[in-house]
């Protein structure tokens, strides 16, 4: 096995820390090309498709790539924005709020982020960082509740590129923060905001992404913590039990997916004569295709349709300046016991241990 080239070393190099952001990824544009290679990727990875592999390359490559991408594109298409994709736009916001926040707190912490599938890549990130000197890395995936399916990836993204790595720097990785009290706080605010500018509906159905039911039974912590940031949301708003209605969204495949569903839920509403929702989706802390179109256009649409009168759909977290506090508050935990303040002269006195070296082998 071959390992991939190093930067060049330095004596006396000042060694520094960095947080890696992660997040699940996006298409490049919203076309059937750029389309086809996000899918590719992201449908191959076995921690999202727990189907034997030569089975499954048979279903990919001869139903889902063949199809899916146009009318894919299209619901893209729908949601872009004139600076891109709104995931990648505010996961770019994010990691610059981040970085600004522990830079305030006198912190010298490179903050970069990266994208699970498609750009940029965990590797590639990876590397920039490496070039940068980073010889500790603490890895931060933008996903409150821990699944196999995401979380997990990450990490697997992150060994995979340590393996090909000559030097690898000491890794640190977050797995959840799903109770944390700051995203909590974030979640709460912008509810509480959404709800002083437009009113408050009937219910407040929180729509989280759904897993097939068997990761549950299988060990997948996901189901539970999802029901936990709903308790902790339900009492930090007051709400009642019958006030809240936690749902799971974007099913794929035939298989069961943890239940209640979304679009039938709110459907179910409408018909029972909830006149009006307002819909949230905490595990997204950016807005993206599963919020913007699956749930503020489709999900809407059913809604109405079924004899609802009116939906709200309340915005992520996205770069709110209480949520960035909150991935800051969790970074510096992670932090503890690596160096992240630069020492007053240290750089001066590598620079003179250094010339001393030198000047011994000189002698010598």
């Amino acid at each position: 096995m071959s390992f991939r080239e190093e930067p060049g070393f330095r004596h006396g190099q000042t060694a520094r820390t960095a947080v890696l952001l992660v997040n699940l990824g996006t298409p490049d544009a919203p076309t059937a090309p750029a389309l086809r290679r996000y899918l590719a990727e992201f449908l191959s990875d076995p921690r999202v498709v727990e189907i034997p592999k030569l089975v499954w390359w048979f279903i990919l490559n001869g139903f889902i790539l063949p199809t899916r991408p146009a009318a894919s594109a299209a619901k893209y298409a729908s949601v872009w924005t004139p600076e891109g994709s709104p995931l990648a736009v505010w996961t770019q916001r994010q990691a610059a709020g981040l970085a600004a926040t522990l830079q305030q707190a006198g912190h010298q912490v490179l903050v970069k982020h990266a994208m699970r599938y498609g750009n940029p890549s965990v590797a590639s990130v990876m590397d920039e960082l490496r070039a940068a000197g980073a010889t500790r890395v603490l890895v931060l995936p933008l996903y409150p509740q821990y699944a196999a399916a995401t979380t997990a990836s990450v990490g697997d993204a992150v060994m995979r590129w340590a393996l090909a790595a000559r030097r690898t720097p000491e890794l640190r990785f977050v797995g959840e923060y799903h109770a944390e009290p700051g995203y909590i706080e974030a979640l709460a605010q912008r509810i509480e905001a959404h709800w002083a500018e437009h009113g408050r509906g009937e219910k407040l159905v929180l729509s989280f992404h759904g897993v097939p039911e068997r990761s549950l039974h299988l060990g997948d912590p996901y189901h539970c913590q999802c029901h936990v940031t709903a308790r902790h949301l339900g009492q930090r708003l007051g709400l009642a039990k019958d006030q809240l209605v936690v749902t799971f969204q974007s099913r794929f495949g035939k298989a069961k997916w943890l239940e209640p569903y979304t679009e039938p839920t709110l459907v179910a509403m409408a018909e029972q004569g909830v006149k009006r929702v307002d819909v949230a989706c905490p595990g997204f802390v950016a807005d993206c295709l599963e919020t913007l179109e699956e749930i503020n256009q489709e999900a809407r649409e059913a809604f109405l349709h079924a004899g609802g009168e009116t939906f709200h759909y309340v915005p992520c977290v996205n770069d709110s300046p209480v949520f960035v506090q909150a991935l800051a508050d969790i970074a510096l935990r992670h932090l503890q016991g690596w160096p992240t303040r630069a020492a007053a002269g240290e750089a001066e006195a590598l620079a003179a241990q250094r010339e001393r070296a030198l000047a011994m082998g000189a002698k010598q």
